[in-house]
């Protein structure tokens, strides 16, 4: 009894100091009032933010501030190469720089830790030229030997650090990667396997986050606890269930960024979230409850910003045995969903209907495709077809919050009262989203799921990261991220040839030609794709959102 009073006297004193340091940014508590990017290298399509002007006074962007971030979910880890959620890239990836960078506001790349880099005639050989004089957090040099160690820890079973960490990402990433080479102290050469066009984009993606080997060596399997890269901002501490706080690099070599400190606290609960932002608890929040967008926006105190995101939200099937390895069920359960009912009643704006897994911002995208509009009848007709004319029962995984999730246990009822209605019975299980992804990223003889929700937010702007990725034969678990074990021998041709392609248009005839495929023989009950919003205290300016989820606070500043 003591030592929880004596706690809740600390926390009211750590929650007094945390007011006082942000009190410019947290917004007023009284009551609201009522109410892409470059077509060209492959960039994902946006729009203007719906916010209002954020220009800076001629005097310049103030310095100091606190950024706190209401998050949706815990974050899994703080590793870079070991990242395979967008909330948690949220709370991890200002700490680091990859070896390109995506532009802001779009996915055209640009130089990062590169400087620059020459293409070999045959697509084969790209050398970098390293950026000379950066630093990471720890002190320790960042060179060519460092790039070695990053990309060899993932991929090179025997490397002395590979059990350092679990890498989702690294066969998607580095598969395609034959050797690693040190020219020079500031030069390296990266031989591919093949041809593979989206490998610069690559090269921007969080797999290509360098961290400090110094550190992964001191650390090992404890590197997500200490984690130190060569980023805008440096880790302070992180506890787990509470936040993840962050502090400038005063020595970044971009420039140092303006405000102090950025916080990330994970408040699972949508209107949890919703009351801190409101209360001043935080300034800065993601996942706004659909029911309360309209009433924000009117908010003289807060601004919106929004754009179209690479983003899909489904339900995956378990292919890999009955009753999902038949098309004609996965056919059934599209048909049985009210789709548009629940993007127009439970998100409420904050998603467009989907009929495809490409999201529309992403280059090749075709709506000439087979879609699935709700029709009950047609769904019985084809479970009878497929030999369920009484329907069946199965299992259904929900999270209770994560990443790209929306709102997923309203959804998952939604869901579940449709099909229940043609027969097919499904019972929900939840799960806290990190047990959930363990759970799911699994290859097919650990499945227990019938069916489960997911999402994807794309990490470079190309059609690969989307279809590839997520429906290739070659990249079931643990390869890569195709959880529903979808196996279609004709799709998989087309994306092996789109990705070693290099002539866009070319691409772009094998990316809508595959998507007609898939369209034919679904892989998943498509819902909807997730515009991109926050909201947050009106003083927080020249905040942009990117297409690729992670936050960058580097150049935001906190008005007086």
């Amino acid at each position: 009894m003591f030592k929880r009073d004596l706690l809740i006297i600390s926390s009211l004193i750590l929650a007094a100091l945390l007011f006082a340091a942000c009190t410019s940014a947290a917004p007023p508590t009284a009551a609201p009032a009522p109410g892409g990017a470059a077509e060209e290298s492959g960039a994902a399509a946006t729009q203007p933010a719906t916010a209002e002007s954020q220009a800076a006074p001629a005097s310049g962007p103030r310095e100091g501030g606190t950024i706190i971030v209401g998050l949706q979910a815990e974050p899994t880890t703080l590793d870079a190469p070991q990242l395979s959620d967008y909330n948690t890239a949220r709370a991890a990836m200002g700490m680091y720089d990859s070896l390109t960078r995506f532009k802001d506001e779009s996915t055209e790349i640009e130089p990062g830790l590169a400087e620059s880099w020459d293409i070999s005639d045959d697509g084969l050989v790209y050398t970098l030229h390293l950026r000379q004089g950066v630093k990471f957090h720890d002190g320790a040099d960042f060179n060519a030997e460092a790039v070695k160690f990053n990309i060899e820890r993932q991929i090179v079973p025997d490397h002395p650090a590979a059990e350092s960490g679990e890498f989702p990402y690294a066969e998607f990433t580095w598969g395609m990667l034959d050797k690693v080479e040190v020219v020079d102290d500031a030069t390296v050469k990266l031989t591919l396997k093949e041809r593979f066009a989206p490998f610069l984009n690559h090269l921007a993606m969080h797999p290509a986050a360098m961290v400090s080997p110094a550190a992964i060596n001191q650390h090992g399997k404890d590197i997500s606890n200490h984690p130190v890269g060569t980023g805008p901002f440096k880790f302070v501490s992180w506890t787990p269930g509470v936040e993840v706080v962050l502090e400038k690099n005063p020595d970044y070599w971009r420039g140092a960024p303006h405000v102090d400190r950025v916080i990330y606290r994970p408040i699972i609960e949508d209107q949890s979230r919703l009351t801190e932002l409101e209360s001043g608890g935080v300034n800065f929040i993601v996942n706004i409850p659909p029911d309360d967008l309209a009433r924000l926006k009117e908010d003289a105190r807060l601004t919106t910003v929004e754009q179209p995101g690479m983003h899909a939200w489904w339900v995956a099937f378990n292919q890999s045995r009955p009753p999902f390895n038949d098309s004609k069920v996965r056919q059934a359960v599209n048909y049985a969903v009210n789709k548009k009912a629940i993007v127009d009643n439970l998100l409420k704006g904050t998603g467009t209907l989907a009929i495809n897994p490409l999201p529309p911002v992403v280059w090749s995208y075709t709506d000439q495709i087979q879609t699935y509009d709700y029709d009950p009848e047609k769904a019985k007709q084809l479970l009878t077809e497929a030999g369920y004319p009484d329907g069946f029962t199965c299992n259904f995984w929900v999270p209770e919050s994560g990443s790209g999730m929306q709102q997923p246990v309203a959804m998952g009822t939604a869901i579940q009262a449709d099909l229940k209605a043609v027969g097919i019975d499904c019972q929900i299980e939840q799960f806290e989203w990190g047990t959930y992804l363990d759970k799911v990223i699994v290859p097919p003889d650990k499945a227990e799921y019938d069916m489960f929700e997911m999402s994807w937010i794309g990490d470079n702007g190309d059609p690969d990261n989307h279809l590839y990725i997520l429906l290739s034969g070659d990249q079931w678990p643990p390869n890569g991220y195709n959880m529903g074990f979808y196996k279609n021998d004709k799709v998989d041709a087309l994306l092996r040839e789109a990705r070693t392609t290099l002539d866009k248009a070319k691409r772009t005839e094998l990316y809508q030609e595959a998507q007609k495929l898939i369209a034919e023989d679904p892989p998943w009950l498509l819902v909807d794709h997730e515009a991109q919003i926050v909201v947050m205290d009106k003083k927080i300016k020249d905040f942009k959102l990117h297409p690729t989820g992670p936050f960058r606070f580097e150049n935001v500043w906190i008005e007086e």
